[in-house]
């Protein structure tokens, strides 16, 4: 039997420095989401840029929330949570979930999902999710979760909020 591919030990290997690794991989442009959670201290949440759809029968999404992350133990605890899709007007929202804190919902309108977590006033789509599985991902996790509701905020046609090399952009039409 093989070992393991070379560099899978977790140590970089030649050229894979990690601001090298974070500079070419921010050539990948995401769409920002603020991931919510509630419990009995309140709602939380953090900003995602690791998000995606994962399967469609079953449907399943995943999200990468940090090791050092302080609101994914809440969720980790609740089970549930809410990927809120952020419109290209919400760069200060992102910013205000990418910070830790307990005041990150301070002049923020929301309503509850069909699960309880909050879905963000104005976002283009919320994903309400039950945890479903937990994996090791290195220096964060790979979180997979069950969608049990969705759906897309109407009004006028926004555009997603898009972050590409270490800032936020705009989509063009």
């Amino acid at each position: 039997m093989a070992g393991p591919p070379k560099g899978a030990s977790g140590a970089a290997g030649p050229g894979l420095e990690p601001a090298r690794f974070r500079e070419v991989l921010g050539h990948f442009a995401t769409g920002v989401t603020v991931v919510t959670g509630m419990d009995e201290r309140g709602a939380f949440g953090f900003s995602c840029q690791a998000f995606s759809a994962l399967s469609l029968d079953p449907p399943l999404v995943m999200m990468a929330p940090s090791r050092t992350s302080e609101s994914w133990p809440r969720i980790e605890a609740s089970g549930r949570f809410c990927v809120n899709v952020l419109a290209e007007h919400q760069e200060v929202l992102s910013r205000t979930f990418a910070t830790k804190g307990t005041h990150k919902f301070d002049g923020v309108g929301w309503r509850p999902s069909p699960g309880g977590c909050p879905v963000l006033s104005e976002v283009l789509a919320w994903v309400d999710c039950e945890v479903e599985a937990v994996h090791d991902g290195g220096d964060h996790l790979v979180v997979v979760g069950r969608v049990r509701g969705l759906g897309t905020e109407e009004g006028a046609s926004r555009r997603p909020l898009i972050f590409y090399r270490g800032g936020y952009g705009r989509f063009e039409a």
